[in-house]
């Protein structure tokens, strides 16, 4: 593990956060995850330009090129070449409370092992809902007890993900994951007015498959579904197996084996 706060390196279990930093006490801040493979960050371009949109939606000001910097640096320090990124801001030191004060942004670039996922996964259906309509919906922020509750909400039940609705009834997206169902020979995802998360490898599969729809479902179409695929920046596309507890007809189906044919594919390029 390797870490870089505000232009330096840290040594590993070094404490980096002063105890008023906003991402400490209320939470204020956003963050970017991205897999490194061979010493190259994926997508890095389009991580970077959600996490200034995230930071901008929260009101906190960071520059790229300093983002960068410790991207780089971070990353002549990793033996291995290949392991997960995450890139942290947050609102930097302030108040107990609210309010934001008038420090700088605290930027904190680190790096830790790959995470190993199986080849389907079963996933729950939440009790919690989403609310689309929230300051903070589609930003990728560092209030994540919402998430941390429903994904041991899915682990008591021997799931890997949980599957959120909106307040509207609709199909979201997981704790750390977009969804994509198959219905009738038709791949269909959330729209990003669902409230979901602007999902870098949801962004690339639906550029790159060209046919995918974007509009609403209720939650209750997952159970019924053909087949089923959750996306992610680690995960890429992992087949749906069950609902709660539920066999799905096919993991994967056609529509997930082509998704994830053409990932795979298309991940090749520079920068995509």
């Amino acid at each position: 593990m390797n870490v870089w706060v505000d232009g330096v390196i840290i040594e590993p279990g070094r404490p980096v956060l002063r105890a008023d930093d906003h991402g400490v006490t209320v939470g204020d801040g956003v963050f970017e995850t991205m897999k490194v493979v061979d010493g190259t960050p994926f997508a890095l371009t389009r991580h970077l330009r959600r996490l200034l949109a995230s930071a901008d939606g929260l009101g906190v000001a960071v520059e790229s090129a300093f983002v960068l910097d410790g991207i780089t640096t971070v990353l002549e320090h990793e033996p291995t070449g290949s392991c997960r990124l995450r890139v942290t801001v947050t609102g930097g030191p302030g108040p107990f409370g609210s309010d934001r004060g008038t420090a700088r942004p605290t930027v904190i670039v680190s790096t830790s092992p790959l995470s190993h996922w199986p080849p389907t996964g079963d996933v729950v259906i939440a009790p919690w809902t989403r609310n689309e309509r929230a300051p903070t919906a589609g930003l990728k922020t560092t209030s994540y007890a919402d998430n941390v509750i429903a994904l041991g909400y899915a682990h008591e039940r021997g799931a890997g993900e949980a599957i959120l609705a909106n307040s509207r009834g609709e199909l979201c997206e997981g704790t750390g994951s977009n969804i994509f169902v198959g219905i009738d020979g038709e791949l269909v995802t959330p729209p990003l007015d669902s409230g979901c998360l602007a999902g870098i490898t949801r962004e690339l599969i639906v550029e790159w498959l060209g046919d995918v729809a974007e509009r609403p479902l209720p939650i209750a179409a997952l159970l019924t579904a053909d087949e089923a695929f959750l996306a992610s920046s680690t995960r890429d596309v992992q087949p749906i197996r069950a609902v709660d507890g539920q066999p799905l007809p096919a993991a994967p189906g056609p529509l997930t084996e082509r998704a994830a044919a053409v990932f795979a594919e298309r991940s090749k390029e520079p920068d995509p």
